[in-house]
């Protein structure tokens, strides 16, 4: 089949829907596979969803990664992509295709042998610039990142001969993110350090979402959790929902950065917001592994309100406890100081009735001095019970304040 054709069925593709166009697409890169050809198409946009020209290329090169996922498919695929696409529409396309299919191709991470060789062919080519070398980094680092090799890929940004190639490149945002989230990962790095690098990817102009996405996945796999991690991500999260509100991922950062606050009911809101986000087509989007990853984080932020409801409960039935406790031991004390006073008072009676019996039988005194005796008799016990309960009293209120 000639370019002509290929074009022609593409115009065609273009105007049906989408599972339509995304057959023919896939076929006509399949037959430009079986004939040894790179897709001849000029790329004048990054709209992966319509352009039936980016999306043919998309499959063609998905299908020479799937069949041979190494630094030297993904040179190739550099070449093609500063050949054909536009600069203005560069950037998008080959941080979607770098990342991506090293997304898909996680489970092929090259040895050190096979980087160092493909190194040498790369970097003794005619580099353009470090752009086939910038590329083939992300390539690479995109299965590390894949993978969570953290150590690993901090080492491979860091003094790697095929990141040095990249040259200025190496100040590109993206590899910036990269190395931030290398750097939230491996313990051997302070988190003042991996924080620095974020902001320093994150606060950009243009922000590509490639970008945002390295920046908020690293805060959320950061080994080991730190101080404040669950309050950054929500932050980080926040903004990026703002500046993409209709991508799931973010959402479901989010919402990740939402349980590690206890926010348990926006959580559940974003999380439930990316289920219906994720799109049920794309071959890169991996449907089925999204899904389930956002439905088991969906049944931990429900685990974790139960919890949080549970240990509500229990912690109001132990104030209430408590309370009860505390109203049980005043209503003891102050049982005891009324036995007290009772006592006292009950033992100063008696000893004025035995008192008073025996000046009452004594009939030496004339009755005038028997009264006065009585008298005074009474008055010193009274004054003796009224210093009892006054002291009893004044201790227990102070104990009481304490």
């Amino acid at each position: 089949m000639d370019d002509t054709r290929i074009s022609a069925e593409l115009a065609r593709a273009a105007m049906a829907d989408s599972r339509e166009l995304d057959r023919v697409c896939d076929a006509m890169a399949l037959t430009l596979i079986d004939q040894g050809v790179e897709p001849p198409f000029e790329i004048t946009s990054s709209d992966f969803a319509a352009d039936a020209y980016l999306i043919c290329s998309d499959r063609y090169w998905f299908h020479r990664f799937h069949a041979f996922p190494t630094i030297g498919t993904a040179a190739e695929c550099a070449r093609w992509i500063h050949e054909h696409v536009r600069d203005e529409h560069r950037r998008a396309v080959e941080q979607k295709w770098a990342l991506g299919y090293a997304f898909v191709t996680r489970d092929s991470v090259e040895s050190r042998t096979e980087l160092a060789e493909a190194t040498e062919d790369i970097v003794g080519a005619d580099n353009s610039a470090g752009y086939l070398a910038y590329f083939t980094t992300l390539y690479h680092a995109g299965k590390l990142r894949a993978n969570f090799r953290f150590d690993e890929l901090h080492q491979f940004l860091d003094s790697s001969l095929l990141a040095m190639a990249a040259g200025a490149h190496r100040e590109d945002p993206l590899f910036t993110a990269l190395r931030s989230f290398a750097a939230f990962g491996s313990r051997a790095i302070t988190v003042e350090h991996a924080t620095a690098l974020l902001e320093r990817a994150w606060n950009v102009p243009e922000r590509s979402r490639h970008v945002t996405d390295i920046c908020v996945n690293g805060l959320a796999v950061a080994m080991p959790p730190f101080d404040g991690q669950g309050e950054l991500l929500r932050s980080y999260a926040q903004q990026a929902v703002q500046a993409h509100p209709g991508d799931h991922m973010f959402h479901y950062r989010l919402a990740s950065g939402q349980h590690m606050c206890g926010d348990h009911e926006n959580a559940t809101v974003n999380i439930n917001h990316a289920l219906v986000l994720l799109p049920a087509t794309g071959r890169r989007g991996s449907h089925d592994l999204l899904q389930g990853q956002y439905m088991t984080k969906r049944e931990a932020i429900q685990e974790g309100r139960l919890r949080a409801l549970w240990a509500a409960q229990q912690q109001q039935r132990w104030n209430q406890q408590e309370t009860a406790n505390a109203t049980l031991r005043d209503s003891l004390r102050s049982s005891a100081v009324r036995a007290m006073e009772l006592v006292t008072v009950f033992t100063a009676a008696i000893a004025f009735a035995v008192g008073s019996l025996q000046v009452t039988l004594n009939g030496n005194l004339p009755l005038r001095d028997r009264l006065w005796l009585l008298a005074g008799f009474g008055g010193g016990l009274a004054l003796f019970a009224l210093l009892i309960i006054g002291g009893t009293w004044f201790i227990t209120r102070t104990r009481g304040k304490r």
